[in-house]
């Protein structure tokens, strides 16, 4: 008699659990916009949801600590005239949030404190896009760099620091972009578009490295994330409807190292990728279920590890970042799923006995400080993401501002055209006239920078009195 040989693995046994009824966050009126991101960001500080707002987008941002019902008349981050489509969290500063529209990007700086009244305007507005702007996503390494894609069929890599186009991608896709993402140290961009290809790109080079024609050969759009060691897990559907998971390695895109067939069902399959446990976790919209899948290197790859099911389907998830977790509690991962009514959080666990710290399920991970500036980035230089370890637990850094310090509308002013003749009804400028219009805004703006440096010091004053009210 043959005995079954049981795969070694310390994750074979990770279990979700919905929190209890005590830690959701209830009474949030879901946004109902038909698009496929997530709705919903997450970080060691803040919840952040899309939500429903009349005449125009909103979201609403939760200290984590603040479950239970939330007051109707909670304030929101307001500002767009349009329903907001996506918001991403910057890696590199937990107080700021970039949010998007039909054409527009906002990156809004978050008050440790509950604010009084709607936030509605933002550090930077950043617009470039034609079409509405369904995809975001800060760069791993580099400090202030933002990309952002639309329905214009365009990837925009920004300076949120000095509100300037990095990087204008406009050649490559198409069709509609459905996904984009950056590799661990932001050197390449996985990217897929409605035009059903999977491609890697250098966007500094502005070149497709590697493409892969219908990865996967149903209808339905596509969803790519890279892994640790650069091979690339795609989410699409069979001819025959059926939901796949496959893992590619971008020097042979001819077959997939691995292909998983699931279930046949609608919604589009969202990979949320852990590189510091190599598992991947597949959440669809109007699902009840997360699906979870450790990736190693050895044959078949891709191994079905779980499956936590509900009763109740989700609208969107958040994925909290490593540094967030409650190491004490051998958490792994922990999710934000939205329903339509509130936000509920599912934790994964891996059982163990012992209360110590766990250094097999907890390496070093992504920290907050960046290893770039944009401006090296942008040069060629790559760099891993600057890792902390969990040992000690982490503890959020306090508010740090984000500066925005645009340049010289004369320093960037385009060439000068030919000279044209002027005839007497052109009336050029006195000298005067030029000196005295730059002597009125060199004051102006000292003024601004003062009431900026007055409004940080109340600020700080604020989280002073909070953090000693504690």
């Amino acid at each position: 008699m043959s005995r079954r040989v049981v795969r070694q693995s310390k994750f074979r046994h990770v279990f979700g659990q919905a929190a209890k009824a005590d830690q959701a966050y209830e009474d949030i009126r879901v946004s109902k916009v038909t698009w496929d991101s997530s709705f919903c960001a997450v970080n060691p500080k803040f919840l952040a949801i899309i939500v429903e707002a009349g005449g125009g987008g909103a979201f609403i941002v939760l200290p984590l600590a603040k479950t239970g019902r939330v007051d109707k008349n909670y304030p929101l981050v307001t500002g767009h005239t349009a329903p907001v489509l996506d918001i991403d969290w910057c890696p590199h500063n937990d107080n700021v949030i970039a949010s998007s529209d039909d054409t527009t990007i906002m990156v809004w700086q978050i008050p440790d404190y509950t604010p009084m009244r709607n936030i509605t305007e933002p550090i930077i507005t950043l617009e470039g896009h034609s079409k509405r702007v369904g995809i975001l996503s800060w760069h791993p390494t580099a400090r202030n760099v933002l990309l952002s894609a639309g329905g214009d069929n365009v990837i925009i890599i920004w300076n949120v620091g000095t509100g300037e186009v990095l990087l204008s991608l406009d050649d490559i896709h198409p069709d509609v972009i459905h996904s984009v993402c950056w590799n661990s140290n932001g050197s390449l961009l996985a990217t897929t578009c409605k035009d059903k290809t999977l491609r890697i790109i250098d966007p500094r080079k502005g070149q497709v490295v590697a493409e892969r024609a219908r990865p996967h050969e149903g209808a339905r759009p596509l969803r790519a994330v890279f892994t640790t060691d650069g091979k690339l897990l795609s989410t699409g559907f069979s001819r025959m409807s059926e939901r796949q998971l496959a893992l590619w390695d971008p020097n042979n895109f001819e077959e997939p190292v691995a292909l998983q067939e699931m279930d046949t069902s609608n919604g589009v399959l969202l990979p949320f990728y852990d590189p510091d446990s190599s598992i991947v976790y597949l959440c669809g919209k109007g699902d009840s279920s997360i699906r979870y899948f450790e990736i190693t290197e050895e044959p078949p790859f891709v191994h079905y590890l779980n499956t936590f099911s509900s009763k109740e389907p989700q609208r969107g998830m958040g994925f909290m970042p490593k540094r967030g977790l409650d190491v004490s509690k051998c958490e792994i991962a922990r999710f934000y799923k939205l329903h339509e009514r509130k936000c509920e959080p599912i934790i994964m666990t891996v059982p163990r006995k012992s209360d110590l710290f766990q250094d097999d399920l907890y390496p070093d991970t992504p920290g907050p400080e960046p290893a770039l500036e944009a401006d090296e980035w942008l040069s060629g230089q790559d760099a891993e993401p600057v890792l902390i370890s969990l040992r000690d637990g982490y503890v959020p850094p306090k508010h740090r501002e984000l500066r925005v310090t645009k340049r010289n509308i004369l320093d960037v002013r385009p060439p000068p055209g030919p000279r044209r003749s002027q005839s007497a009804s052109d009336t050029p400028l006195s000298q005067h006239t030029l000196e005295t219009l730059l002597e009125e805004i060199k004051a102006l703006r000292e003024q601004v920078q003062a009431q900026e440096r007055r409004i940080t010091a109340l600020e700080n004053m604020l989280c002073e009195l909070v953090d000693g009210t504690d």
